[in-house]
């Protein structure tokens, strides 16, 4: 198998939904904009995606995803350990920040049981203790030796993926529509990727005032399927 090859299988691994870090278990809010009727059919998830993929996504979860991708790969612990707490911070609700902190630690756990993590890896992630699933995720991504481009849109195209799986559970929608949702906002996957590389330290940022909202109402909502 060629090293093109084995990449992308890796990628096909590690962004798979059926890696066992727990990322159904979660909605992000989205379960509570369903139950309130804010979202109630596809044309009205997939606005809610598209502008969770523009306002959250590419202004946040890319580019940093982007800089612990990079950080590992050239094994700068400074960097790595201020982007994994920056990442970790910016988490606006008990649910979204417990949501990163188990995943992170279950991908890390993966990974250690794939021994696929050298010292230079495990000391990365010990001195960023908590680690976020953005952090742990590159660590797996570095060690599999997964380009950081495509890295990043597997790491996406996961999140989107579980995002309109809880938009099939939840609403209900069908699988045809389910798939047209994922057809369509994934194309907007390649542009987020490439932003993500042009965008500059102090442009990161985290304002989604929506996703917050929705997050800790979640939290305190009586009946739900997935985890808060």
């Amino acid at each position: 198998m060629s090293v093109v090859a084995l990449s992308l299988v890796r990628l096909l691994q590690l962004a798979s939904p059926a890696l066992p870090v727990g990322a159904y278990s979660y909605s992000q809010g989205l379960e509570w904009m369903i139950a309130s009727r804010g979202i109630c059919d596809a044309a009205a998830a997939q606005r809610w995606l598209a502008d969770m993929l523009e306002h959250v996504v590419a202004a946040c979860d890319a580019p940093v995803v982007l800089r612990l991708l990079d950080a590992s790969r050239a094994r700068r612990a400074a960097t790595f350990v201020a982007w994994n707490a920056w990442y970790r911070a910016s988490r606006e609700s008990r649910e979204l920040r417990a949501e990163t902190e188990l995943m992170g630690a279950a991908c890390l756990r993966l990974a250690q049981d794939l021994r696929i993590l050298d010292a230079d890896a495990g000391a990365l992630a010990h001195e960023a203790e908590p680690i976020t699933f953005p952090g742990a995720f590159s660590l797996a991504a570095h060690a599999m030796g997964i380009p950081d481009g495509d890295a990043l849109a597997g790491y996406i195209m996961s999140w989107l993926e579980n995002q309109v799986l809880v938009v099939m559970k939840t609403l209900p929608l069908g699988q045809a529509a389910g798939q047209r949702l994922l057809y369509v906002l994934s194309a907007r996957i390649p542009d987020i990727v490439a932003r993500a590389r042009m965008l500059g330290d102090d442009d990161v940022a985290s304002f989604a005032p929506g996703l917050a909202f929705a997050s800790s109402r979640h939290e305190t909502q009586y009946s739900r399927m997935f985890r808060s």
